[in-house]
């Protein structure tokens, strides 16, 4: 243990070997020294630090607990020591955090024979928020420690995978010998003996890995572990059955035994509050949840549950606010509650402070560790040279060819800001550990001057061990950075600083509220070329395709195909035709993700070279897919053998009805059978986008190109089979949704429109649903039933009829009279727009009965009356759509209904072809914040998740009727990229993170709301079709 130096403490900041005197304190400004200490009787504290050393403070007793731990942070040279505490063990034999606020001496009775341990207070859900790395290898420390305890549980593989990363930071490289002696020699786990021929194992595959890169994957392993940053406090529930309580990021949770059974979202929680020896959790109200309005947890005693109370509120504050909490003024008279409030700077400002600062990178001792760094790699003095360069230069020509006595790795910084940015090859700064620190503050106060010249002329920021890498050979050709190869794979960034390695947002729960400066500093993180974000749409849309194809592999095949109603044909089709798509697009989807991890610099790949593109992993994919063009053709296939099967059994059809009930059948059965051949003209889109994008000497263009060429191909193929097989599978949408119909499916029938007109009849004007086929008009009425069905009242065959507009014959506006052979209609559109595409999709559709083979347009009904079922519409008012009765989509003939839309069958294929998924920022008209949510658009709606990863959605917008604007000035919207959908008093807001996806969501929006002309789909319809 080192004794301080009095001088130092007095001037509050103990020092270490190699610490300059100015480096920044964790929880203060930059360049600010600790606060001054209050006068009175000074005191020694003693605080055992993580690597099991004792330090000494001399601090005054009046002095607040911020003061000391301010002063522990600067021993340290701490950047990031927001994510530490001080704890203790107090009177009660209770182990608590020592309160920043107040004074010390308010806190220890006796300060002498206490010790204080620094240990993480706060664990964040991504190392990779940690930006230093001397925070990680803290963390690393803790994690060693909970290990040792038991306190953090695990199985055999992964305690081994952790222990194999400690030895190969505290001795290098695997050698057997050495490692089954330092394994005898020392313990890790508890029962280690078993395990060591298992770490030895996972020990040699680490050759080559730094402390550092050690360190990040150690922490890597850890953070997936159900236990990590658990701290327990025991509590029991109204039963009476044993439980542990602990607070962490995501909220409060609930763990028996060493596995969790419930957790409840800082989100859902209203008020935490104390009552005696109950700690009481209240939720806000939830109609879909099964839990009581509030929780209650029976604890040892009232201090346990404050001590519980505390460390809540504390984790709420850290993790969830955006600044430090202000204090509650003091009240005159009475006081009510506690005053206790979170004290220190929230994660978001900590990541902030750093990111924005230039902090000089220090060498710190890693006390356990006997790793011998190569002089030529490191910058910092090795115990035989303790001369500090002063000037930078190459080192000698024979050391640059000399070959490394220890294999290295080069961590490489790659910039998420821009494609301008600079990326360099970085050595871990460690110091040797042997040396004693007793003796070294003449030879630190003799090199401290060109030390701090060293690194402010050579400025690096902290290493992400997650990045590519570069081999020793590989770096000889570039550059020096800190008298190391660098990798310049860009220009210099503006403020010719590296950007943080800090990529996963703070808060990633949905429903947290993000600042506009954490929204400006993410977009400034990732790259703005516009072939990243046409990549990254690439990406969001697979991710959701991968999740339709497992509707039909997972969900219905466990629902419906294992049933005895389903035929082995069937099972079989089902089972040929996705099984092997949906193997080939989870692979896709990986290499999508890794070449997008890559691109934002956030990837631990160790690949050299341009991997800026997607156009070399698409065109490689989709060579691969050619072999299952056989599969897409077999779409058809499966959607006649699913229809003929529920024909011949009424269970299979119920089973089929009820599995479209379900939470994650979220469109109709039929389309997510289809989805593999939409998914291809999706694939052409993006292709085209790119291409067009790419000047024709981008080293991505001829791949995109090539890539391009192989999905039309196939497209070309596909096209005539999908528009027939769109329209069968509207036309059996459609026969769920009428009553009274016995034969509408039937060879040669098109669906061309549907939609709401008002038929002139002797009681006046009455809404009524029409459905415009190829050869007839049905016209119907939604009755006053559970269902969302629409009854059939008549049907007009399309041979010889004709049309003429009567607006001034009647007196309605917008009106026009269906003459048919056997009978008139008269029948008025909502606007001008409407009452066109209704006689023109109309006068079309008569012209095609005159040169078609007289397909029958004698419908099967059944007792067809005018007369029933007013309309429940009147005006220009139109009632919000409902659920459904049950669940499952609500149909879009139910949606035209009550707004008084039609829908094309141009405009249906258009919508399937146009979909579109990603995270969007939502914003209700009268609320202040922008809620964070995964959003899908496809069949003429949005769909919101929580995230990506969710199996269905939790709320729906259909969009028909909606319009999509941008915000006017008087919104008081002053934000970029955002889009405004309303529909009558119905008014949201959406943000986008960049330009080119706000272009896209108002596109593919449009598509679903903005009227399409019918050339470009008539033209294709008829050239497949006739």
């Amino acid at each position: 243990m080192v004794e301080p130096d009095p001088e130092q403490m007095a001037s509050g900041a103990g020092q270490r070997l190699g610490a300059p005197e100015t480096l920044g304190i964790s929880t203060l400004d930059p360049g600010h020294r600790p606060p001054a200490m209050p006068a009175g009787r000074h005191v020694t504290i003693r605080v055992r630090m993580l690597d099991d050393t004792e330090e000494l403070f001399d601090i005054s007793q009046k002095a607040s607990g911020k003061v000391l731990f301010d002063l522990v942070c600067s021993h340290m040279n701490l950047i990031e020591g927001d994510y530490f505490g001080l704890e203790f063990q107090n009177h009660q034999k209770m182990m608590v955090w020592l309160d920043h606020i107040k004074p010390i001496i308010k806190q220890l009775r006796r300060p002498k024979h206490t010790i204080l341990r620094f240990a993480v207070k706060f664990f964040p859900p991504d190392h990779a928020q940690l930006l230093e790395e001397l925070t990680r290898y803290l963390f690393a420390l803790q994690i060693k420690q909970d290990l040792s305890s038991g306190r953090l549980t695990c199985n055999d593989s992964s305690a081994a995978l952790i222990v194999s990363h400690i030895i190969q930071s505290e001795i290098g490289d695997f050698e057997e010998s050495q490692c089954r002696s330092h394994l005898l020699n020392n313990n890790y786990i508890p029962d280690q003996m078993p395990l060591i021929d298992k770490i030895m194992e996972f020990h040699s595959k680490n050759i080559g890995q730094t402390p550092s890169e050690s360190d990040y994957q150690l922490l890597e392993v850890a953070r997936r572990l159900e236990m990590y940053g658990i701290r327990l406090h025991p509590a029991k529930d109204r039963e009476g059955t044993d439980l542990g309580l602990t607070a962490a990021h995501t909220g409060i949770l609930v763990i028996q035994g060493h596995t969790k059974i419930n957790a409840f979202n800082w989100s859902k929680v209203r008020k935490l509050s104390f009552k005696r020896k109950r700690f009481l959790i209240k939720l806000r109200p939830d109609l879909n949840s099964s839990y009581q309005d509030t929780l209650e947890f029976l604890m040892a005693s009232r201090d346990c549950c404050k001590v519980f109370w505390k460390i809540c509120v504390e984790y709420h504050a850290f993790f969830r606010l955006f600044e430090e909490p202000k204090a509650k003024p003091k009240p005159v008279l009475f006081t009510r509650g506690s005053s206790f409030r979170f004290s220190g700077r929230t994660q978001k400002q900590v990541i902030d402070h750093v990111r924005e600062s230039e902090f000089k990178k220090i060498p710190f001792e890693r006390k356990h560790s006997r790793v011998q760094h190569n002089s030529r790699l490191s910058p910092l003095p090795s115990p035989r040279h303790h001369e500090v360069p002063t000037e930078r230069g190459p080192p000698p020509m024979d050391r640059v060819d000399s070959p490394p006595q220890r294999h290295w790795k080069e961590s490489v910084l790659v910039s998420a800001e821009n494609a301008s940015s600079t990326t360099r090859a970085s050595p871990s700064h460690q110091e040797n550990g042997h040396e004693e620190r007793t003796g070294s503050v003449s030879r630190t106060e003799e090199t401290r001057g060109p030390t701090r010249q060293t690194h402010q002329e050579h400025q690096s920021t902290a290493v992400a061990s997650n990045s590519p890498h570069l081999s020793a050979s590989s770096a000889h050709s570039h550059g020096m950075v800190n008298g190391q190869k660098s990798l310049e794979l860009c220009g210099h960034s503006p403020d010719d600083r590296l950007p943080s390695p800090l990529t996963s947002p703070l808060l990633n729960d949905a429903g947290s509220v993000r600042t506009d400066d954490e929204d400006e500093a993410r977009r400034k993180r990732f790259p703005t070329d516009r072939a990243y974000f046409i990549a990254k749409e690439l990406l969001t849309t697979e991710r959701t395709y991968l999740k339709d194809l497992e509707v039909i592999t997972v969900s219905f095949q466990s629902a419906v195909g294992e049933d005895e109603a389903t035929p082995d044909s069937l099972k079989s089709t089902v089972h040929s035709t996705f099984e092997p798509l949906h193997k080939f697009h989870a692979g896709f989807l990986r290499e999508v993700e890794q070449r997008l991890a890559m691109w934002e610099g956030r990837s631990n790949a160790h690949i050299k070279g341009d991997y800026q593109r997607i156009g070399d992993v698409m065109l490689k994919n989709l060579q691969g897919l050619k072999p299952l063009t056989a599969n897409l053709h077999k779409q058809s296939e499966v959607l006649l053998e699913l229809e003929k099967a529920c024909r011949a059994s009424r269970k299979l059809e119920g089973l089929c009805r009820d599995f479209e009930l379900q939470k994650v059948c979220y469109v109709p059965l039929n389309v997510f059978i289809l989805r593999p051949l939409h998914r291809l003209a999706h694939y052409k889109q993006i292709l085209e986008r790119l291409c067009k994008h790419y000047a024709a000497t981008h080293v991505d263009f001829r791949d995109c190109r090539a890539a391009l060429a192989d999905v039309s191909e196939v497209v070309e193929l596909l096209q005539g089979s999908l528009i027939k097989m769109e329209n069968f599978q509207k036309l059996l949408e459609l026969k769920k949704d009428l009553i009274g119909i016995d034969n509408l499916v039937v060879p040669g029938r098109e669906f061309i429109r549907l939609g709401c007109l008002s038929k002139l009849s002797g009681k006046g004007l009455q809404q009524r649903m029409f459905f415009l086929f190829n050869d007839v008009i049905l016209y119907t009425s939604r009755g006053m039933t559970t269902t969302n069905q629409f009854k059939v009242h008549g049907q007009l065959p399309l041979h010889g009829m004709k049309i003429r507009e009567s607006e001034d014959e009647w007196g309605v506006p917008h009106a026009f009279t269906l003459v048919g052979e056997r009978q008139s209609v008269v029948v008025a559109a909502s606007s001008v727009t409407e009452m066109e595409k209704w006689m023109e999709d109309i006068k079309m559709a008569v012209e095609m009965t005159k040169t078609s083979n007289g397909t029958s347009s004698d419908l099967g009904t059944c007792n067809l009356t005018d007369n029933k079922d007013p309309s429940p519409v009147s005006g220009n008012m139109a009632p919000s759509v409902g659920p459904p009765s049950g669940q499952g989509p609500v149909p879009l003939s139910v949606i035209c209904w009550y707004r008084v839309q039609s829908l094309s069958f141009s405009e249906s294929c258009r919508s399937l072809e146009n979909q579109l998924s990603g995270n969007l920022l939502r914003k209700f008209k009268n609320s202040n914040g922008w809620q964070k949510l995964w959003v899908v658009f496809t069949n003429f709606s949005l769909f919101f998740y929580k995230s990506h990863q969710d199996d269905y959605p939790l709320a729906s917008l259909p969009l028909l009727g909606y319009s999509v604007t941008v915000p006017s000035d008087s919104e008081n919207i002053h934000k970029d990229y955002v889009f405004k959908l309303h529909f009558k008093s119905h008014v949201y807001y959406f943000r986008t993170e960049s330009e080119y996806t706000f272009e896209r969501w108002m596109e593919v929006i449009r598509s679903a709301t903005v009227p399409s002309g019918r050339a470009r789909f008539l033209n294709n319809k008829e050239s497949h079709l006739h």
